[in-house]
């Protein structure tokens, strides 16, 4: 790989604070067309000087970490799904749906390990076909509390 000009060293101290940031914005930000941006990037994955991109996940305002797990079943209704849910204190709501998703199950958790271990239960149980999970990273709008 060449040395790292000033336009690379100005992708990468971009995509350090901004990693979804739009490659037409980013480009612009730079000084070069989208596709000449584009290119320089790729080079970048490719010498693994961008190894990934991440979400930097921040926690709640009490330092809980949030989480929506949404669940397909196996079958409706699965009671023992229900119960088990309850036995986490974790577990703030649970909200049964209709399209696509049977359940989605809020949860606060005092980690991400903490979170880790109940969706891993979760995802166990013999009555959960399916289970995806969105962390929360800010509420903008909160009623509840």
């Amino acid at each position: 790989m060449k040395d790292l000009d000033d336009k690379d060293r100005a992708i990468l101290s971009i995509l350090t604070r901004d990693a979804k940031i739009p490659l037409k914005t980013l480009a612009g930000r730079i000084g070069l067309s989208r596709s000449a941006t584009s290119e320089r990037v790729l080079m970048l994955e490719k010498a693994g000087i961008i190894r990934g991109y991440r979400a930097d996940v921040g926690t709640l305002e009490d330092g809980a970490v949030g989480a929506f797990l949404m669940i397909n079943l196996v079958r409706t209704p699965a009671p023992r799904v229900l119960d088990q849910l309850a036995a986490y204190p974790e577990v703030r709501r649970v909200s049964s749906i209709g399209g696509q998703l049977d359940l989605v199950v809020e949860v606060e958790a005092p980690s991400i390990g903490r979170l880790n271990t109940i969706r891993d239960s979760v995802a166990l149980l013999e009555d959960v076909d399916d289970l995806t999970t969105a962390i929360v990273l800010r509420r903008d709008i909160d009623r509840m509390g």
